[in-house]
Order: C-alpha cells, then structure tokens, then sequence
C-alpha cells in the first residue's frame, strides 16, 4: 500500500452490495437505524474528507456490509470496527476478514457499552472516527466519545441532515441545544458535504451530511465540566423559561448581575462563553 490517494480507493459497488444483502437474506433493521451506503464515490468522498493517513488509526462504529472497510484499510495502518448485528458480523468476516490481526479488528458488541477509552489505548493513542451512524445513536454516541475517549481526535460521520444541524448550530439558531455546547466545548463541528437519499439501501426518507469534527487541544472554556453541563442540561430542559426562573435552584439573580446576563434570556440565546461565566459564579461559592 502507498498510500496515494489520487486512485480510486477499494470498496463494494451497488450490485456486489445487494448480493450480499441476498446471500445473507438481510433486511435493513429500522431499530437499528440500517441504511447501507452503497455507492462507491460517495464511500470515497468520505475517506477524503476523513484525511486518513497511511500511519493513522482508524475506529468505525456501524460498518455494515463493509463498504467503508474497504476503503479505509485501503489508505490507513489499521482498522478496529464495531457492529452490533449478528448477521452483519458475517458479511463482514467475509468481505473483510482476511486481514491480518494488526491491520483489521472485527468486534461484535454494542459500540454505546464498550469501554473504548481501554480498548482503542491497547493500540494507539491516536484515533480517527470514520463512519456512517445510525441516527439513533449518533448525538449521544458522539458526545460520550468527545467526553471520555480523548484518543479520538478527529471524526468524520455521517448522520441524517437535521441530526448534522443540530450538532453544529450556533447560539440563538433553532437547533441550538445541549449536544451544540457539548461538541462545541471540545472540538470545532461543521458540516462539509450533504449527501442524497439515492446512495442509500433501504432509500431514507431524509438527507443526511458529513460532519467533520476535530477535537482542540483543550476545551474551548475553562469552567468546571460537571457543573458545566449540568447547569446547561438544566436550561434545555425548561428551554421556554427565563433563566431565571429555571436554573433558580443555582443561581440567584446577583450571579446575572455580576456576569452582564439577562436572566430573562433563554438557554438557546446564551453563548458557550457566558454558560462559562454563570458556571464560575457557581463554582467560587462551592469553593467557599
């Protein structure tokens, strides 16, 4: 392998993807948010908006029938992916089984019960998330791994349209939540291509985007995490109240004063950085 990107990297096509659907008499499972990718240059469209290296690691949650696989183990050192399916666990093995143990992992288990931080260490400290999330999963898949695995540094995932804008919005934009502050505490989000429903099998109802996210060196703020988010979930969850009256319990009304806050904002029009100044009001009585 040398790495090269300018050939057109291994991966099934349309027709090798549907005969293994009917070797292996698979239907797509809705509860498990299955639609396979099964157009090669959107696969490839991937990987070079990943920016995988021939040195790199690479960890892919939901590979499917191996499409991805393919075009991954083609550019980068090693591949470690996690699918949950039994019956996907066979195709895999076969499409992509035969390579050697440093260079391929296959794990069977549920990605949102592992312990990856343990698992992903045994190999590198490095690690790049590539992969096509199920819509389920995807927001509290990516926020625990932004929290608890700092090995992953970057990911590019795929993830319906309205799922993308949620996770990149910006303070006072309607999908402004806590998965936006979350993912915005650790790393910078932005959308980098949408994607049709025709490349997909079963064909979605929605578009869906690629997101590319790359974590900072540290947070963006300085506040304390724990009551961080904790303030901040608060908030969402009583989005249509005044601040003032939904985080009561933690913050008095001298605490907006000494910030230059309006109580009477709502969670969606408060910024990372002022969640950073209500956080640090807290913080100091605590200390005291």
């Amino acid at each position: 392998m040398d790495g090269t990107c300018h050939r057109q990297k291994v991966t099934l096509t349309r027709t090798e993807a549907l005969s293994l659907l009917q070797k292996f008499g698979i239907r797509p499972k809705k509860s498990l948010g299955q639609n396979f990718v099964v157009e090669p240059n959107t696969i490839r469209q991937i990987v070079e908006l990943a920016g995988v290296e021939p040195d790199d690691y690479v960890l892919e949650i939901g590979p499917g029938l191996g499409s991805l696989t393919l075009a991954l183990l083609e550019t980068c050192r090693h591949v470690t992916a996690i699918e949950i399916d039994d019956i996907l666990i066979e195709i895999l093995e076969e499409v992509a089984g035969s390579q050697p143990a440093e260079k391929f992992r296959l794990i069977h288990a549920d990605a949102m019960k592992l312990d990856l931080k343990q698992l992903l260490g045994e190999k590198s400290s490095h690690w790049t998330l590539v992969a096509n999330l199920p819509y389920n999963i995807a927001v509290p898949l990516i926020c625990d791994l932004l929290e608890q695995v700092p090995l992953i540094t970057k990911m590019i995932v795929m993830v319906q349209r309205e799922v993308a804008e949620r996770m990149v919005a910006e303070v006072g934009e309607k999908d402004y939540g806590l998965p936006s502050v979350k993912i915005a505490y650790f790393a910078e989000a932005k959308i980098v291509a949408n994607i049709p429903p025709t490349v997909f099998l079963p064909k979605p109802r929605v578009e869906s985007s690629i997101v590319k996210i790359e974590r900072y060196e540290t947070p963006k703020v300085s506040a304390n995490a724990e009551i961080l988010f904790t303030l901040i979930q608060t908030a969402f969850r009583h989005r249509r109240k005044m601040l003032r009256n939904c985080l009561k319990e933690s913050l008095a009304l001298e605490d907006f004063e000494m910030t230059g806050i309006d109580p009477t904002k709502r969670a969606e029009n408060i910024s990372l950085q002022e969640w950073e100044l209500l956080t640090k009001q807290i913080a100091q009585r605590v200390d005291k």
